[in-house]
């Protein structure tokens, strides 16, 4: 099990400038959906984008502590192009 604030601080940091949202999605602290806006996205492809945070997390995928991991990555650009 994790907490959303250490999956939280396990992607900053990899990824420094992110901004990073992090939802339990079943309140057992091993399901999340988790949103990621970062410069380091640019210019990548989605499956990279994955890559990156997935690199950030893998001691709690590979321990088990994280079952599920839904994400969402933006640059900070794509973003505001939204807005």
């Amino acid at each position: 099990m994790i907490s959303p604030d250490q999956l939280t601080a396990m992607i900053k940091a990899e990824l420094p400038d992110a901004e990073v949202l992090a939802e339990d999605m079943k309140g057992t602290g091993d399901h999340y959906q988790v949103a990621v806006v970062s410069s380091a996205f640019a210019g990548l492809s989605l499956v990279k984008r994955h890559q990156l945070v997935y690199k950030a997390v893998n001691s709690a995928m590979s321990s088990e502590a994280i079952h599920a991991l839904s994400l969402d990555t933006h640059t900070p650009e794509e973003i505001a192009a939204v807005s």
